[in-house]
């Protein structure tokens, strides 16, 4: 029985005389056989640090020069940088007030009857304008207040008392 020795690990491992005749037994597994055949190497991913392996070929085809262990960490790397007029589907920033409100230290709720269920909110724009978008021109109210300050001027009335 002939016993030979693993080129990658130096393990000694039983291997068949017929597949040493054909110049096959040289690794002691299959993973010794594939570490052998990597011709890439281990890089740091960009964004939690994890040590991940690249081939050659995915190391030349990089734009950003930037690696990642998977598609999540790419993605939380991506939506760091490519935001706002960054990002390619921006188009004005008019409709991202509702954005700024939820991160705003503003109490999430009506107004006028202090409702707090998030499905029933709406941001309103106190001048009426659309692109006004600063945090002093927004407020909180639910979808049946906010027509009744659009349409009723008493309910528009008691909406601008709260607010002073």
């Amino acid at each position: 029985m002939p016993s030979v020795q693993c080129k990658v690990c130096l393990n000694s491992f039983y291997a068949k005389p017929s597949a040493l005749l054909k110049g096959n037994g040289k690794y002691c597994s299959t993973d010794c056989q594939y570490a052998v055949q990597k011709t890439g190497k281990d890089v740091p991913c960009d964004e939690c640090g994890a040590m991940t392996y690249k081939r050659p070929k995915d190391i030349g085809r990089s734009k950003s020069k930037k690696f990642f262990c998977g598609k999540s960490c790419q993605t939380k790397w991506r939506n760091k940088i490519y935001i706002g007029d960054k990002h390619k589907n921006f188009k004005t920033g008019e409709g991202s007030y509702r954005v700024f409100m939820s991160r705003s230290k503003l109490l999430k709720q009506c107004q006028l009857c202090k409702t707090k269920d998030e499905r029933a909110l709406a941001v309103h724009h106190i001048d009426k304008n659309r692109k006004n978008n600063k945090i002093e021109n927004l407020a909180w109210l639910c979808h049946n207040c906010h027509f009744l300050v659009h349409h009723y001027e008493g309910e528009r009335a008691k909406f601008m008392a709260t607010i002073v």
